[in-house]
């Protein structure tokens, strides 16, 4: 299990599909799960791997998809009902989960989400450059070509020198790019802005004759400037990637025998009562909804 793991998530990085990687910590008594026991968490709520069971899995689950949307990892601590409190601090969350047989979990949730790519159109020195700064400071450089669209990149630098900067920008402004930075003088910038005939929110993601200001000459320099303006457009104004492929909407449910929120899945246990889907945290809340249906 420990080998399969460690290649589906090696398989899963080099795809750059987000995940988060559950770790066991701590186990007490008579929990199925062992410290040292890892799984995986897509972000359609799929598990591969063990870290407990049904009830289990359920809570973490649901904690995982909120460590994937925020980026932060957690350590989760899975409680029967009435169990030992467990003080609320930074980077820890509680879950008491009804429906534990007893014992108690500590599993470390790690998201491991794909490095926000620069999408990168033109061969130019400072296209060349700003591919080779980029990748040191740990983005990925996705390079322009047939197939190769500017979706899901956080920034699209446009250095191609008398290519088709037009069609350039208004593709990745088709995909939702958030930065869009073409280096050209800023009398070329004008006239394509003007050929554009932008909106005022495409406006405001294009920025013609990008980079900071640092009295960049060569063609080292100017990537250097220019990366540097989305770096700090991520850092200091929030921007982030453009929708990426594998966005799922996540939906949750109630159950009605315990009221534990669950997060639907393919596996959450479930059954159809009078033409709804019933969801529920385990098979014996399901099992006993039945019984209860049918009395």
């Amino acid at each position: 299990m420990t080998v399969a793991i460690t290649e589906r998530i090696d398989q899963l990085t080099r795809e750059r599909v987000p995940f988060v990687r559950a770790t066991v910590v701590r186990a007490q008594e008579p929990t199925s799960a062992h410290a040292g026991d890892r799984a995986i968490v897509l972000s359609d709520g799929s598990i591969e791997g063990f870290v407990g069971g049904l009830c289990a899995a359920g809570s973490v689950r649901t904690a995982a998809l909120d460590v994937l949307a925020s980026g932060e990892g957690v350590l989760l601590r899975v409680l029967p009902d009435g169990g030992d409190a467990f003080p609320a601090t930074p980077g820890a969350s509680v879950v008491v989960n009804p429906c534990l047989s007893g014992g108690a979990l500590e599993i470390y949730l790690e998201p491991l989400l794909p490095a926000p790519v620069i999408h990168l159109v033109g061969t130019s020195p400072t296209a060349e450059a700003v591919a080779d700064i980029a990748a040191t400071l740990g983005f990925g450089v996705d390079r322009a070509g047939p197939g190769a669209g500017p979706a899901g990149a956080v920034a699209v630098v446009v250095s191609s020198h008398d290519g088709d900067e037009a069609r350039d920008v208004r593709a990745a402004l088709d995909a939702g790019v958030g930065f869009i930075a073409l280096v050209c003088s800023r009398t070329r910038g004008q006239a394509l802005l003007e050929q554009l005939d932008l909106s005022e929110n495409e406006l405001r993601r294009v920025f013609p004759h990008a980079g900071v200001d640092i009295g960049a000459r060569t063609a080292g320099e100017i990537a250097l400037s220019v990366v540097a303006q989305v770096v700090r457009a991520i850092r200091v104004d929030g921007l982030v990637a453009s929708a990426a492929p594998h966005h799922l909407v996540v939906r949750t449910a109630t159950d009605p025998v315990c009221g534990m929120s669950v997060t639907v899945a393919a596996s959450t246990p479930h059954l159809v009562r009078d033409g709804l889907d019933v969801w529920f945290c385990n098979p014996g809340c399901r099992d006993a909804f039945a019984a209860a249906s049918l009395s």
